[in-house]
């Protein structure tokens, strides 16, 4: 853990020094001043056992110190997570991660879709977007990610709705709006439709500034293109969110749209806490227990 007066730099360099420090810290972002406890039950009676395992004396269950936590997916040691979650709070992609800790990609693209989901899985509606709605409980089983399931899986596409007050910003998943139902608001009634690759934005829409979904080849993408009159110049209302966010859109390429909440919420969560501590945030996140989903 680190002391008040350790400023940041001073605390990485430490936690980097060695495995031991890093996985320390890490324990206490997990458990803070308590006693490990069962993930599954909640049980304080535990028995120890060879390799740093536990078994609960309530529900039996066999855990080591991350079992059901976000933490626990990705295989990263205590100092590969340290560094990942660092260059993670400072925006870097995954594949510069990648190359600094010497990782597959695929290893790192795990771990920061672990740290995406434990994002929102902080949020006020994260129980809607980890239900059947956006299919995103799908990746999880036995609080674990379980990779992404197959492209063919059929689903409605999700419809957000961003709206931006007070220099917060809230995006909202929309009860009662589909995709099909942004392409007829704009067909019938003139909502302007603006696309960034598979991306799809409105202007302003009720009280929210801009609708967003992310398409697939399952929507007309091609018509918006077709309509002289849409230009990509569309002036979203109270637009500090959007120029935020518009530059890293150009980074997220090859994105379902099941998995397209991850992403809306990352950016929520870096816009609502730009003058806070990510790393501090990201670190107690990432060692929250996995909520159970359905």
């Amino acid at each position: 853990m680190g002391t008040v007066s350790e400023n940041r730099d001073e605390l990485l360099a430490r936690l980097m020094s060695s495995e031991e420090e890093a996985r320390k810290f890490l324990l206490h972002k997990a458990l803070g001043d308590r006693k490990p406890f069962c993930p599954r039950c909640r049980e304080h009676k535990l028995y120890n056992l060879n390799g740093d395992r536990y078994r609960c004396s309530s529900c039996k269950y066999t855990f080591q110190d991350f079992s059901g936590r976000w933490i626990n997916n990705g295989g990263l040691s205590a100092r590969e997570w340290v560094r990942l979650i660092q260059m993670f709070a400072e925006d870097h992609t995954a594949h510069a991660i990648s190359l600094d800790l010497e990782l597959s990609y695929n290893a790192t693209y795990k771990a920061i879709t672990a740290l995406r989901f434990a994002i929102l899985a902080q949020a006020i509606d994260a129980q809607q977007l980890l239900s059947p709605e956006t299919g995103l409980h799908k990746h999880l089983k036995n609080k674990k990610l379980t990779g992404v399931p197959s492209k063919k899986t059929t689903g409605s596409i999700p419809v957000f709705g961003i709206m931006e007050k007070n220099g917060w910003v809230f995006i909202d998943l929309m009860q009662n709006i589909t995709a099909e139902s942004v392409f007829h608001f704009n067909h019938n009634f003139h909502l302007k439709l603006v696309r960034h690759g598979s991306i799809i934005h409105t202007d302003r829409y009720q009280k929210y500034d801009s609708l967003i979904l992310c398409g697939d080849d399952s929507l007309p993408l091609d018509y918006i293109r077709k309509y002289p009159d849409v230009t990509p110049h569309i002036e979203i209302s109270g637009g500090e969110f959007w120029q935020f966010a518009r530059q890293r859109f150009k980074r997220y390429k090859g994105i379902s749209p099941h998995r397209f909440p991850l992403y809306l919420k990352e950016l929520e969560f870096r816009f609502n806490n730009r003058s806070k501590d990510l790393f501090d945030l990201l670190t107690s996140y990432i060692c929250k227990i996995v909520p159970d989903v359905d």
